[in-house]
């Protein structure tokens, strides 16, 4: 298991998404990936994407109004 870091902070949707889709397209099962986001439209769309991809999902407050969001690929 490797972990990996993308950082979105002042990208707006959809950058942040996109982004996350091709990162955790490289990686492997198991793998975890912690988008920082600063974006509200971004705080609700990329958790979102990642469950219905069947991922798991974390979502951690860093400061007020920066989030990380703790994907583990699990497919």
């Amino acid at each position: 298991m490797a972990e990996f870091t993308l950082d979105c902070l002042g990208e707006a949707c959809p950058v942040p998404l996109m982004k996350t889709e091709k990162k955790i397209s490289e990686l492997s099962v198991g793998d975890v990936l912690i988008v920082s986001i600063d974006h509200s439209c971004a705080m609700k769309n990329v958790p979102e994407w990642a469950r219905k991809q069947g991922h798991n999902v974390e979502i951690e407050e860093v400061d007020d109004g920066e989030w990380e969001i703790v994907i583990e690929k699990t497919k």
